[in-house]
């Protein structure tokens, strides 16, 4: 009976490591995937707002395509940008609308820490006022959620970190 017992227990946990396996595969994959996507030119970064989705123009006829978080309702912008900064674990200063609606906010919060809302790496917009960047809020992915900014997995900030250099164009439409 003890070996019964044994054996099944073993199968319940080898069932429920394959299926967290399956399940961490499946999500990392559905971060990210090719699509058809065309009317930009290659290098482009195209944020559709209203998809809540970023892509990486790769060739005229496809695109990387990455869920984001976007501006909360009178925070989001539409409009041209460059990437001007690039920045692994950035330091994060709460910019004064974020503070006064935040009063309690340190006045930097240093790169890597757990409280820093720009995760693990940044690439920043228009004189530094947005960015788009990793998060230490995952669940935040998909909504309308930040004062502008744009917010990506921290695996997928980094994999779009490594594709774009500085002056990449950058177009954010409704």
């Amino acid at each position: 009976m003890a070996s019964i017992l044994l054996k099944r227990t073993a199968l319940f946990v080898a069932f429920v490591f394959i299926w967290a396996l399956l399940a961490a595969a499946v999500s990392h994959a559905a971060t990210r995937d090719v699509v058809t996507f065309t009317g930009f030119k290659p290098g482009t970064i195209v944020v559709k707002t209203h998809e809540r989705r970023l892509y990486y123009v790769i060739d005229r006829k496809h695109a990387l395509r990455f869920p984001v978080g976007v501006g909360k309702k009178g925070k989001a912008w539409t409009g041209k940008a460059h990437v001007e900064g690039k920045y692994v674990k950035p330091s994060w200063e709460p910019p004064k609308e974020i503070r006064r609606d935040h009063p309690n906010l340190p006045k930097v919060i240093a790169g890597g820490d757990e409280e820093n809302p720009m995760g693990a790496a940044a690439l920043t917009l228009r004189g530094g006022d947005y960015a788009i960047h990793g998060t230490n809020n995952p669940r935040s992915i998909g909504g309308f959620v930040s004062y502008g900014c744009i917010r990506m997995y921290n695996r997928d900030i980094k994999a779009l970190y490594r594709m774009v250099d500085i002056g990449t164009p950058v177009i954010v439409e409704r």
